[in-house]
């Protein structure tokens, strides 16, 4: 990402980055969103602890919405401050050097 233009590894990378914090995200958002039926009433055949009804657009949208403002903090912080792995601390010792 050096002199402003994006090749197409980086569009590839940011994209992948992208698909795991969503992932990461959706598992952080979904006890967030969860309502079961032992709340309420429960439909017979069914168990207690399963969901009520099932929101998965509400799920998606929050999940989009929460991943693209990690993402962007990721971004500005490894493209706008130019911070990257190599600058966080070592935490365990190197041996042998």
């Amino acid at each position: 990402m050096t002199g402003g233009s994006f090749t197409a590894w980086d569009w590839i990378s940011l994209i992948a980055v992208y698909f795991v914090v969503w992932w990461i995200t959706l598992f952080a958002i979904l006890p967030f969103s969860f309502r079961a039926q032992d709340e309420e009433e429960v439909v017979l055949g069914t168990h207690a602890s399963a969901p009520k009804k099932l929101r998965f657009f509400y799920i998606v949208l929050w999940t989009t919405v929460w991943s693209l403002i990690v993402f962007g903090a990721y971004y500005g912080v490894t493209a706008g401050l130019g911070f990257g792995v190599d600058d966080l601390p070592q935490i365990l010792p190197t041996y042998g050097r």
